[in-house]
């Protein structure tokens, strides 16, 4: 019956080692996959927006006439 008691003493040492180093691999490597995943967001939102951005500033603008090609003074002469 001691060898029992043994065997289970040793995979419960077992299995608490293993918990606690899951846990610490687990909390180092999060901070690296919420950035990971907030790079991979910030560039599919930039890329949407990219594409969305042209068309709606081309409808807002209104149709700009001819240029002049020579300019008159800026104050008027007496």
């Amino acid at each position: 019956m001691q060898k029992v008691y043994n065997v289970l003493g040793v995979l419960g040492f077992v299995m608490s080692g293993t918990l606690v180093g899951l846990s610490i691999a687990a909390f180092a490597r999060i901070p690296g996959m919420i950035d990971d995943m907030a790079a991979d967001m910030m560039d599919d939102i930039t890329g949407k927006v990219t594409e969305m951005v042209p068309g709606q500033v081309e409808e807002l603008m209104p149709e700009i006439p001819e240029l002049p090609k020579a300019t008159g003074p800026a104050i008027p002469l007496p």
